[in-house]
């Protein structure tokens, strides 16, 4: 026939094509095949309450009602037990009469069926041998058209059968033949497509249920189920269960006398099947059907880790091309400006034929692009989302009423990576010729009632199909997704090398502020020392020419309380840091100074148990001063007459308190406190917000001053 142009919606059988064939309930067919037997039994009497086939010529005229391991002649129930649960869990008991027997269970029924046994049966171990050497082939082979080529010739050799075929479902439910073993006079079925309709979605599902099936002769008679109203029992793992009249009558127009089929199924769905064709009546016992699973399980094994392995050489080279790009964009400031200078390496990431980057309404394109109008049309209909899978298809025209604007370019994936940016790969048709067993638009009657009957022509029939690109594999569009989470994680990289920028330059800023502003402090304090230096000075020449007398001991005290103040201020603007200091630093320091300048017989006599206090400058000078005047009145007045005694000198915190302690073993508390440090000393405990306590340290005075850390 003439090529005919069609796009993939009319390859895709019409819902009024579907209903008829799925809605027959093939599995309640209601009779067997007559080349073997089946008896329905009570689990519980085992008694029997119906059969089906020719029970009499084997097992007597009396076998309804009777006990099924007396027909048997085996303790069915002891083998019935072995059966695993669940659909398909089919168990072999003893051959009786030339017979194999099988048991299951079939809803409240136990099933048992009989089926004759191949005539001249292998020996176990070769027919494991051969399958062991079967497998190693297929593990040989390079690739995966390699592989089903072996597969067609092993199932072949195995069965007999004039012509074995590797049939694999494709994603419209259609099928088409990979690979074929035939006898030379045959034609050939090779590279044919079959529309969904010739495999039923109930007969899909029965194939995975029940792995193998097989139709001796199309040309049977049914023998039904005996006595009358056993024909709801559900016969689906029954090895001879009667098939469709319609699927019969498929065979019977593709020239077919005998069938069977071994279903290949990868991680529990169905890849597709090994169908087997005779042009004379052919048996396939149920050993040979067993060790046609266990290859085809064997075959689904490689293919599934032939697919693998492609999978993941394309994972490879997308992470290699990923790799190189993330160095580029941890490199460049600008992602969008990466991405366009790699325009065309990003695009061949994808095998793409088009790459269009939009950043707002900023585009850049790579290869075969529709216009730029057309672009962002199809992105606003799109309605792209951050969080969503990116948008792929392979036939746009499907998904977009106005698919036409792009001309050939029927393939998209598309995906946004921000709220500024949205990346587009477009792929340009891929015109198809495909060659159908039979024209796969018949005519099919609407009436559901009317009779079903399957097309009559399998003659070579030629389809073009356009509109539809190559399709995205599941890898590419996970490198997709992983692009845009490298773009983003570059995007958010670029946006903190700006903030910490930023913050060096504002952090430099205020290192430059805090150097002015040492400058200035460090030149005040010397200002300081020497105005404190002149005026100690002028207070040691008026107490030497005031002469013994309480002028010249007041004179003295006051040059000692501004030597205190000298040391205080001297030694907090030594600290590097001129903000926040460590008190217990600050003070160790101050009392060292004051050791110095009392004498070793003091320095000697002094503990100090300092706690580590971060506390501003500004405070710290006033404690300085409190804690070098409470030292001063403990070496004045608790050891009167003695040039030393035991001074304790304590830093604590607790929670945002400080507490100063100055205790001695002395004379207790002397005077009114009315003098110039003791003035003083209240009027710089007020300022900080604190107070001070006087203890009995029995014996001597014990100082306590709380202030609070940080001023309120």
């Amino acid at each position: 026939m003439d090529p005919q142009t069609a796009s993939e919606g009319a390859l895709l059988p019409d819902a009024a094509e579907l209903t008829p064939c799925d809605r027959e309930p093939i599995h309640l067919s209601g009779a067997v095949q007559p080349h073997g037997l089946m008896l329905v039994a009570d689990p519980r009497t085992l008694r029997v309450v119906a059969g089906a086939g020719a029970i009499e010529d084997k097992l007597g005229d009396d076998w309804l009602g009777q006990d099924l391991s007396v027909l048997l002649r085996q303790d069915v129930a002891a083998v019935a037990q072995a059966a695993p649960v669940g659909p398909g869990g089919t168990v072999l008991a003893a051959p009786l009469l030339g017979h194999d027997v099988a048991l299951h269970r079939a809803g409240p029924w136990l099933i048992a069926e009989l089926e004759p046994i191949e005539e001249q049966p292998g020996s176990v171990a070769a027919t494991l041998g051969w399958l062991d050497a079967i497998a190693a082939g297929f593990e040989r082979a390079g690739t995966l058209k390699m592989l089903c080529d072996r597969a067609a010739a092993a199932f072949r050799a195995l069965t007999g059968f004039d012509r074995v075929m590797i049939y694999r479902f494709l994603d419209d439910e259609a099928g088409c033949v990979v690979a074929e073993d035939r006898d030379p006079a045959l034609s050939s079925f090779l590279h044919h497509h079959f529309p969904a309709t010739d495999i039923p979605r109930q007969a899909r599902a029965l194939y995975v249920r029940n792995r193998t099936r097989v139709i001796p002769d199309i040309n049977y008679t049914p023998a039904a189920l005996r006595p009358a109203g056993f024909k709801t029992v559900d016969l689906s793992d029954v090895a001879i269960r009667s098939v469709s009249p319609v699927h019969v009558e498929y065979l019977r127009n593709m020239g077919v006398a005998a069938s069977a089929s071994i279903s290949i199924v990868k991680d529990g769905l169905l890849w597709g099947l090994v169908a087997c064709h005779n042009l004379t009546p052919r048996l396939m016992p149920r050993s040979i059907r067993a060790a046609g699973a266990a290859m085809a399980s064997a075959l689904a094994r490689q293919i599934l880790a032939k697919e693998e392995a492609e999978a993941y050489r394309t994972r490879l080279a997308l992470r290699s091309e990923e790799d190189a790009l993330r160095q580029l964009l941890a490199d460049d400031g600008d992602p969008f400006a990466t991405l366009t200078r790699r325009a065309d390496e990003l695009r061949r990431m994808l095998d793409a034929d088009g790459l269009v980057l939009i950043r707002d309404r900023t585009l850049a394109s790579s290869g075969v692009v529709p216009a730029d109008e057309d672009v962002l049309e199809l992105v606003r209909g799109l309605r792209l989302r951050e969080d969503a899978a990116p948008f792929a298809t392979r036939e746009l025209a499907v998904d977009w009423p106005a698919a036409g604007r792009f001309g050939a370019n029927s393939g998209v994936l598309a995906m946004r990576v921000d709220d500024r940016q949205v990346l587009v790969w477009t792929r340009v048709e891929q015109i198809e010729e495909i060659e159908w067993a039979g024209n796969p638009h018949k005519a099919v009657p609407l009436d559901p009632q009317a009779t079903l009957h399957p097309r009559a022509s399998f003659e070579s029939w030629h389809e073009t199909v356009r509109g539809r690109a190559r399709r995205w594999t599941l890898e590419q569009v996970e490198g997709a997704v992983r692009l845009r989470r490298l773009l983003r994680e570059a995007r958010a990289s670029t946006e903190l090398r700006r903030l910490n920028q930023e913050l060096e330059r504002a952090g430099a800023e205020k290192d430059a502020l805090l150097a002015q502003k040492d400058l200035l402090m460090r030149e005040v304090d010397h200002r300081v020392q020497n105005s404190l230096q002149l005026v100690s000075s002028f207070l040691a020449i008026q107490a030497r020419d005031a002469g013994p007398g309480v002028v010249a001991d007041q004179l003295r005290e006051a040059r000692s309380r501004l030597s205190a103040v000298a040391l205080v201020h001297r030694r907090l603007y030594r600290d590097d840091q001129i903000e926040t200091i460590d008190l217990s630093r600050y003070l160790g320091e101050l009392i060292d100074d004051l050791k110095a300048s009392l004498g070793d017989e003091w320095s000697r006599a002094m503990t100090l148990s300092l706690a580590p206090v971060l506390i501003p400058a500004d405070r710290a000078v006033n404690i300085g001063l409190i804690a070098a005047e409470l030292v001063i009145n403990a070496t004045k007045y608790a050891y009167p007459g003695q040039s030393g005694g035991p001074i304790e000198i304590v830093l604590e915190q607790y929670r945002n308190r400080l507490r100063l302690i100055v205790a001695d073993n002395g004379a207790g508390k002397q005077g009114d406190g009315e003098g110039f440090g003791s003035r003083m000393m209240r009027a710089v405990i007020q300022r900080i917000d604190g107070e001070i306590d006087y203890l009995d340290n029995a014996p001597g005075l014990r100082a306590v001053l709380t202030a609070p850390i940080e001023a309120d």
